[in-house]
Formats: structure tokens, C-alpha cells, sequence
């Protein structure tokens, strides 16, 4: 069962851990900022004698090669840039890595974090990790919003990252010696992805350490197990969805007709630190626990709708869906549609509040882009972007009785309600 979040407390002592780390930086940078304000004053008074000289080289070499329409057309501008570059940077470069960022900045301009670019090893990454394989250490991960730092939501069961040690909750802030602390997420998970056989070493800050803790991991194949199940007593099933993948909806399948052949007469659905996924695999799921209807729909910024609807197959028992602040977009319009339907009840806490819709689209040169094109409501119309989803039964999370006990306390209220329900008959 998940152990998701750390007590306030020693979350505390962490989060000055890691400002103290961030704090040293800036103070690095303010000497050297100073220094070089410094040397940027004397050179001006060096070359004032002779800034009639400076000028003409300047305004006659051969990047300012149309030097009255500068900076007026996007290809001059980046014209004038290549040629600076070229002439005067002090150190090699990749050029191709000054183009792919000049990609990613021009759809970061969007100010959006869900649209984004992908080089071409990020598309090819992307596209495995949706169709549940791919080469790494296996974690799942989700960004801490306060430290802009990857947090460890969990290692994938038998992953080279488990086999390590590494836990829910853990900060990475080191790889390959490397401090990653506040880097692009994207930028840190690459640094951690690679053939199988090779090696990597991720440092993380752990709650009740002071200490960095480095794990030398061997990468491998990691295949993406996102469904698991139990019978938590003779009637009573359990089914936790780690993340909405391609392969999600056939594990879904096969398990919840293994809990039905073991007797299931209730159901506790775990989607806690589900962070989401593909959208057409949550609808999929959200069908078997709504009657025929709408599950969801989307609107583009045309106001074009689009309503996606389920059939009359549905579960038909007991249900409870556990949700937390890390239940995410494909996580919610599940939770939502179960909300409105009444067809369960919905016990955690309030969910993330992601209610807007990507499509991820392939380019020409292999690389890919992801661009947010819609809102999504759930079937009352409702729009949780920014908002989240209310749960129907609120329950913290106990983090000392699961530290101290092994009890996940918010599991215990779902099992007691469902018997509450057998015992009235429902």
C-alpha cells in the first residue's frame, strides 16, 4: 500500500536542506556577478581611448552583413546570432544543441507546463514509456512544487531503482555527481534514462537525513506493471492504477475479473499519486463504473465540443476511489465522472486540479510536440482546472501510523465504509 506524503515536520527540516544547497549557489553567483560587474567597469575605461577603433570593427565585420534591417526579419536576427556565435564564443558547442533549445524555448514561450518539445530521444522516450517498456532505473515521479525538484512517488515494482533502495518521497537532487536541484524536469529524467547495462548514480535527499544518499544503479529494461490487486477481506477488493499507459486498460481488465472470480462484492479503487496519462485509456476505465452516458467532454478554444459516452456495461457494486493531491488529469476525469454519476464514493483528499487536455503530435525529423488543445469537463459541466475535485469523505493522510504501524489509515477507512455498505445490503 502507498506511503505518499512526509510529515510537515521533517518535510521542513528537508525543504531547509535544500535551500540552504540552493542559497550556496546564489551566493556563488553574486560573488562572481560582482566580480564581473568589476572588470566590465575597467574595461570600459581601457577602451574608451579607443572606441572609435572598436566601433568600426564591430560595424564592419562580417556578421552585421545587413546592418539596416537588423534584427527587423526572424532569419536576420538568427543570422546575426549564428555568426556571433561563431566568431567570437569562447568554447565548442553543440550546434545542434543550440537548435533544439531554441525549439523547446520558442513553445516554452507559451507559458504553459503541459505543452512542450521533444527531441528526438525524448519522442522515442515518450512513446515507450506509453506503450509500457523502456530503458532506465523505474520510477515514477512527480515534481515537488517547492522545491521544483523530482520527488519519487514510487519505484516500479523489481526495478533496478527498488532493487537500489530508493522510496516514495525521495528527492533527487544528484545525478552522476551532478546537482539537479530546480534543473528542467525533463532535463534530469534524460540524465537518469540510458541503455540497459550501463550505470548511473542518483543522490537523493531523504526525510529524517541530513545527508545526501547516493545509489549506484545498473539501468535495464523496465516493463511498466500499473495495475495491482488484492482482496483485502473475502468481499472486498483492492485495485491501484499507478498511471493511465497504453497497456493500462488490458491490466485493468484481467484484474478486475480476477477480483470477481475471488468473490468481489465492493471495490476500493486506489488512484493516489496517479499523476494521469492517455486520456482515451481513462474514458475506457471510467465506462466500467458509470451507467450509459457521458463520461466526459472537451472544448477547444473555438468552443468546438466533443462528448465521449459509456455503455450500459458497468461494475455495478460498492465502490470507493481514493484520491489525493497527487490524482492528476486522467485520475480526475475518472474521479469525476464517479462523483457525478454517484456511482461511488469518492475518499481522500482534494485531487491536483488538471483539467486541461494534450495531444502529442510526431514532426518530421522524429522529434514531437505536446500542446494543450482543449478543456475537459466532467458530466456536470464542471471544469476542476486549478480547483481539484472535493473529495465526498475526507481523510488525511496518517503519515506517523504508516511510519510507525505499516497502516495506510485512508486504505482502512475505504475497507470500513465498504462493510458498512455490505451490512446495509447495498
Amino acid at each position: 500500500m502507498k506511503g505518499i506524503y512526509f510529515q510537515m515536520e521533517e518535510r521542513n527540516k528537508l525543504l531547509n536542506i535544500l535551500n540552504k544547497e540552493k542559497n550556496r549557489g546564489r551566493a556563488q553567483g553574486i560573488a562572481i556577478g560582482i566580480a564581473v560587474t568589476i572588470a566590465i567597469l575597467i574595461s570600459v575605461l581601457i577602451w574608451a581611448g579607443i572606441g572609435m577603433g572598436i566601433f568600426r570593427y564591430f560595424t564592419t565585420g562580417a556578421f552585421f552583413r545587413k546592418s539596416s534591417v537588423i534584427g527587423t526579419r526572424e532569419e536576420d536576427k538568427l543570422a546575426v546570432l549564428n555568426d556571433v556565435i561563431e566568431t567570437y564564443y569562447l568554447d565548442e558547442y553543440d550546434e545542434n544543441e543550440l537548435k533544439e533549445s531554441m525549439y523547446k524555448g520558442y513553445v516554452d514561450g507559451l507559458n504553459d507546463p503541459y505543452s512542450q518539445y521533444y527531441t528526438k530521444k525524448e519522442f522515442t522516450e515518450l512513446m515507450e514509456d506509453n506503450n509500457g517498456t523502456f530503458e532506465g532505473i523505474g520510477v515514477y515521479l512527480s515534481v515537488d512544487q517547492e522545491t521544483q525538484t523530482l520527488e519519487v512517488i514510487r519505484p516500479i515494482e523489481g526495478s533496478p531503482a527498488e532493487k537500489a533502495g530508493m522510496r516514495e518521497g525521495d528527492l533527487i537532487v544528484e545525478v552522476d555527481g551532478e546537482d539537479v536541484i530546480g534543473q528542467d524536469s525533463d532535463i534530469v529524467i534524460s540524465k537518469m534514462r540510458g541503455e540497459k547495462g550501463t550505470k548511473v548514480s542518483v543522490g537523493v535527499m531523504r526525510e529524517g537525513e541530513e545527508d545526501i544518499i547516493r545509489f549506484d544503479i545498473v539501468r535495464d529494461v523496465v516493463e511498466s506493471v500499473t495495475v495491482t490487486s488484492e482482496m483485502l477481506t473475502d468481499d472486498i477488493g483492492y485495485l491501484s492504477l499507478s498511471e493511465f499507459a497504453s497497456v493500462s486498460y488490458d491490466q485493468f481488465r484481467l484484474q478486475l475479473n480476477e477480483l470477481k472470480k475471488q468473490g468481489m462484492k465492493a471495490l476500493v479503487f486506489d488512484l493516489r499519486s496517479n499523476t494521469g496519462g492517455d486520456f482515451d485509456i481513462a474514458v475506457k476505465i471510467a465506462d466500467k463504473f458509470c451507467p450509459e452516458g457521458l463520461v466526459v467532454y472537451i472544448e477547444d478554444k473555438d468552443g468546438n465540443r466533443e462528448e465521449y459516452n459509456s455503455d450500459a456495461d458497468m461494475l455495478g457494486i460498492p465502490l470507493v476511489v481514493l484520491v489525493n493531491g497527487y490524482s492528476a488529469s486522467s485520475s480526475e476525469i475518472v474521479t469525476g465522472a464517479v462523483k457525478d454519476h454517484g456511482t461511488g464514493t469518492i475518499m481522500g483528499t482534494t485531487t491536483y486540479g488538471k483539467g486541461v487536455v494534450q495531444r502529442v503530435l510526431p514532426l518530421g525529423d522524429g522529434s514531437g510536440i505536446k500542446v494543450t488543445i482543449a478543456k475537459y469537463y466532467t458530466p456536470d459541466g464542471y471544469n476542476i482546472h486549478g480547483v481539484g475535485i472535493e473529495p465526498d469523505v475526507t481523510v488525511e493522510w496518517d503519515y506517523e501510523k504508516y511510519r510507525d504501524e505499516g497502516t495506510d489509515n485512508q486504505l482502512e477507512a475505504a475497507r470500513e465504509y465498504l462493510e458498512k455498505e455490505l451490512e446495509k445490503g447495498i
